[in-house]
């Protein structure tokens, strides 16, 4: 590799790995946000804790993040290149652009290499101990849920206000009973309580004394027309909170989507093994075409990562600017098209029949091809 070469596989490497890292970030943030910010400020989750799952989080990302921060590495560094005129430069000194480009195709991959083990190892992995850890972390102190001076909406079919709470004995409890079109069908007011934990049935038992009660008219909540029955109780019956949303039993079969290279063709070969009983043809062929979905798609995407380099090199030279937004933007334009593409054959796993599995292939190559053609035409001028 001469020292031309070195120059822009370094520019391009270290501007790919910086966009990489951008979007990992964005992407973990969304995650933080939806899944781990929550439980960290209610205290259901310790900072060790919290700190460990967001590291795992960052293997999960990265099989997105590799192809849209390779993308928009080669745009930039490209764009780059041909603002400063040095691509001017290397072809008035006889190189192709096909020439000029081999670093990045190197890059690339090596970034498919890097590609291929995130998403079928350290993907799978991470994914399946950060539910495991999530899991465990809030099995560990379930009455963490309840928290005082906030309404807690989480739970099916309750709103919850406690005034204060001291370790599992409440005060001043409010609870609101709901139908299935969130309408309030029963009132409980009560000055003191417990909580309690039934591992059994995953639900936090809530019992309540000294209660008054309201009773809504089941058909017709809203109708304000009709008396209340009230009334007045030194113990009401027990609420049981149910905790499956959080954490429900562990599952017999790992999602395919979490499972390494290893687990996926073996999960095939027990799938080919048994032979389907008459009637159930159809259910084996999908679940077949959904192994195969998963495998088609974790390739696919690891090779996303050359494709994105290779239609990104020139756009980058015709876009020809500085600005990282114009840059951005194509990225996310052509990733969000490449994503969209992807996402609607992935509703096609229970029609095996149209073949989803060599569809999604059909990104690629039309990245490749639309890459080719503009490469062709760059370097014709």
């Amino acid at each position: 590799m001469n020292l031309l070469d070195r120059h822009i596989f370094k520019s391009i490497l270290t501007t790919c790995a910086a966009a990489v890292c951008l979007f990992a970030f964005v992407l973990m943030a969304g995650n933080i946000l939806r899944e781990l910010l929550g439980p960290l400020l209610a205290g259901q989750l310790r900072f060790v804790t919290f700190g460990r799952l967001v590291l795992l989080l960052l293997p999960v990302v990265m099989s997105y993040a590799l192809p849209l921060g390779t993308l928009t590495g080669v745009l930039l560094t490209f764009g780059r290149l041909s603002s400063d005129s040095e691509i001017t430069a290397m072809r008035a000194a006889g190189l192709g652009v096909p020439r000029i480009a081999m670093p990045v195709f190197a890059m690339a991959v090596l970034g498919v290499a890097v590609g291929l083990a995130v998403n079928f190892e350290s993907m799978p992995w991470a994914k399946v101990q950060y539910e495991k850890e999530l899991v465990s972390a809030m099995r560990a102190n379930p009455l963490s849920f309840i928290v005082p001076k906030k309404f807690i909406r989480e739970f099916p079919d309750y709103v919850i206000y406690v005034g204060s709470m001291k370790e599992s004995d409440l005060r001043d409890i409010w609870l609101w009973q709901l139908d299935e079109r969130r309408q309030v069908i029963r009132f409980i007011h009560a000055e003191s309580g417990r909580v309690d934990y039934d591992e059994v049935a995953n639900e936090l038992i809530v019992t309540l004394a000294k209660a008054r009660v309201e009773e809504h008219d089941r058909k017709k909540p809203e109708d304000f027309s009709q008396p209340l029955m009230v009334s007045s109780f030194g113990q009401v019956d027990p609420v049981r909170l149910s905790l499956a949303r959080f954490f429900g039993a562990p599952t017999v079969h790992q999602k395919t989507q979490w499972m390494t290279y290893g687990q996926l063709m073996a999960e095939k070969a027990r799938i080919e093994r048994d032979s389907p009983k008459p009637g159930t043809e159809k259910q084996h062929d999908r679940d077949l075409m959904k192994v195969a979905l998963t495998v088609q798609d974790k390739f696919s995407m690891a090779f996303a990562i050359f494709t994105f380099a290779f239609v990104g090199i020139p756009l980058g030279i015709k876009v020809s600017r500085r600005e990282t937004s114009a840059n951005l933007g194509i990225a996310v334009i052509l990733a969000l098209g490449y994503y969209f593409f992807t996402t609607m054959v992935g509703w096609l796993d229970q029609h095996p029949e149209y073949r989803p599995d060599l569809l999604l292939w059909a990104p690629n190559i039309f990245f490749l091809a639309l890459g080719a053609w503009l490469l062709r035409r760059l370097d014709r001028t």
